[in-house]
């Protein structure tokens, strides 16, 4: 991904007739308008593009780069990356190294500057700074979208606080295209992202992840799959479908389906490698008689036992129930209000 930004003096404009240094920005934001006034103190044009808009024919360290065909609209986004990499003052990058190849094979001799999520906090003034001063910079991320589970949130929050206009000129998606490949419904779904890394809070998460009838998406780590897996099976069921896609618009691309039984089975001693985006289809949809009590009372407990408090497991039951939480809170008291009182 890319990402560009240019202070512009308050009385510029960007169009068309532009004097040459701004001309260049017309084409950046020629979606947006050729003739548009800006009349904010201080303006950026921030723009996205992605990585993806390469691809490497080969496994090894030395990449062969050449630009995808994915559409007429997609080809011009492509060429309006290259432009943002050229005319920046500085590139931040995720990896500089991995960048750096992109840069040497199309010739762009634009400095680059590390940026990370170790790093950005203490970035952010430093870049804020230079924006202030005239240059412009791009920024890039490895394998995804700049503020999207990848550095650049907190970035653009700033330049939002700070007046600063942010364009978005976005690439390839992994979640949209893992999710229109995917054969699960896909008019209403919830990017929850990567998952939280305490045990408790994951599980939290999940349980509120599992009660929804959108299709949920996550971002997991390939050496932490075997553990989601395990872990969402548990807490969705054995039988729910899922979609492991795997080095989404990238030459690895690939597919595999099934429930999250045959995923843990198949998964169980194959260690995948790159970037994954897992999908779990939703709820199903179900006009059931309410759960009975003895079915409340195991979910209570499962998720007591596991830690939770007795006003967390009724709200977690509550949510994924059609029962009153009155009601589950009246059965949590009944049934462990003397146990909860004796540990505490």
């Amino acid at each position: 991904m890319a990402a560009m930004l240019r202070l512009l003096p308050p009385w510029m404009t960007i169009s068309a007739t532009s004097s040459p240094i701004f001309r260049c920005n017309s084409h950046f934001t020629h979606s947006i308008s050729t003739s548009l006034s800006f009349r904010y103190s201080k303006h950026a044009v921030v723009s996205f593009c992605s990585n993806s808009l390469v691809s490497s024919s080969s496994e090894s360290d030395t990449l062969d780069f050449t630009l995808s065909q994915p559409s007429k609209q997609g080809n011009l986004k492509a060429g309006l990356a290259l432009r943002v990499l050229k005319s920046a003052d500085v590139i931040l990058s995720e990896d500089t190294r991995h960048s750096g190849k992109l840069l040497h094979y199309y010739g762009i001799k634009t400095p680059l500057i590390s940026y990370h999520k170790f790093n950005e906090f203490q970035r952010e003034r430093t870049i804020l700074k230079r924006l202030q001063q005239g240059e412009i910079v791009a920024l890039i991320s490895d394998a995804g979208m700049p503020g999207i589970s990848d550095p650049g949130t907190e970035l653009v929050k700033l330049c939002v606080e700070e007046n600063i206009i942010v364009f978005p000129i976005p690439g390839p998606s992994a979640v949209i295209a893992a999710l229109s490949a995917s054969g699960l419904p896909t008019d209403d779904f919830t990017f929850v992202g990567f998952l939280p890394k305490h045990a408790r809070s994951r599980r939290e998460k999940l349980v509120l992840c599992a009660n929804q009838i959108t299709t949920q998406i996550f971002f997991v780590p390939p050496h932490k799959l075997n553990q989601f897996l395990e872990e969402t099976s548990t807490v969705f069921g054995n039988s729910r479908r899922c979609v492991i896609a795997r080095e989404m618009t990238k030459i690895h691309e690939e597919f595999w389906r099934g429930t999250l039984q045959e995923a843990k089975e198949a998964f169980l001693s194959r260690q995948p490698r790159g970037e994954m985006t897992l999908l779990i289809e939703g709820k199903a949809k179900c006009i059931d008689e309410p759960p009975q009590d003895s079915q409340i009372e195991d979910e209570l407990r499962e998720l007591i036992t596991s830690g939770q408090s007795l006003s967390m497991a009724v709200k977690l039951v509550a949510e994924g129930t059609s029962r009153e939480k009155k009601e589950v809170y009246s059965i949590a008291l009944r049934k462990f209000g003397k146990q909860v009182e004796g540990e505490e």
